[in-house]
């Protein structure tokens, strides 16, 4: 999990700025953690406790958001109202709602599906439970499954392709394009399909952890939340992450936050 918060931290910079270039410093000041960690912080937590119901994750998601009201980044439009105004994103009957989203949130919050399932079906399980709160349109759920799957396989060590194979029959994403090919016309996209694949490209094309992470944010479009999603598969599928960027995780993450993530991690 923590290589979904390294990517999200990294990214951060780069959401409204992208940089089309793999030759790029990792961190700076303004680097931090957005709502991408906040919600997987959430989720995790979710994961953690022996209550895995639909309520006890919609209450880990609002009280994570109440905690943290003002990420980096911000929380999007109409999940900002399904956890702080539900009553102004119908259809509002007293209790919260999903809203048939398929926005990319759903996939980049369930890194923790990934690290915690014993199976692949409880990892695809896990996954769906975790999105379709919020995310209940097939895109969504589809999402987050593709991205938890990808993770469980990786720590299971499956071989890159695989994970390719098993993804892209499963889901039916396209996953015979290059960072290359994609690279030049990709821009801002929002949703699952239209991140997920790309995500998953970056991870397959990669060497190691920091190359995945670089790959991601060279395609440019949601950085942030493109390569929260990379850097959960690397990690799982690298094992290790270099010293020098856990040190600067650690700068950045409330003391906290880093040992739920490290908790995740060695399960």
């Amino acid at each position: 999990m923590l290589g979904a918060i390294i990517g999200d931290m990294v990214g951060s910079v780069y959401e409204f700025d992208n940089i089309k270039t793999t030759d790029f410093p990792l961190f700076s000041q303004e680097s931090n953690y957005t709502d991408d960690s906040v919600m997987s912080f959430a989720v995790a937590d979710w994961l953690l406790n022996t209550d895995r119901s639909s309520e006890q994750l919609v209450e880990k998601l609002v009280t994570w958001a109440k905690g943290y009201p003002c990420p980096m980044g911000g929380y999007g439009g109409s999940f900002r109202k399904w956890l702080f105004r539900p009553e102004l994103l119908p259809p509002y009957t007293g209790e919260r709602q999903p809203y048939n989203s398929f926005g990319n949130g759903s996939a980049m919050r369930c890194s923790a599906c990934g690290w915690v399932a014993k199976s692949l079906d409880e990892a695809l399980d896990l996954a769906k439970r975790s999105a379709e709160v919020t995310h209940n349109h097939p895109e969504g759920i589809k999402g987050a499954q593709a991205t938890a799957a990808a993770i469980f396989l990786a720590r299971q060590g499956e071989s890159k392709e695989a994970i390719r194979t098993f993804i892209e029959r499963t889901f039916g994403y396209d996953l015979s394009r290059t960072c290359n090919e994609i690279r030049p016309t990709y821009s801002f996209d929002e949703t699952c399909q239209g991140t997920v694949p790309e995500a998953i490209i970056a991870f397959l094309e990669s060497t190691d952890f920091e190359s995945a992470i670089r790959m991601g944010i060279s395609l440019g479009g949601d950085s942030d939340t493109l390569c929260c999603i990379t850097g959960g598969i690397a990690e799982a599928y690298y094992k290790v992450i270099p010293e020098h960027i856990l040190v600067e995780v650690k700068n950045r993450l409330p003391k906290a936050l880093f040992q739920l993530a490290s908790k995740v991690r060695s399960l």
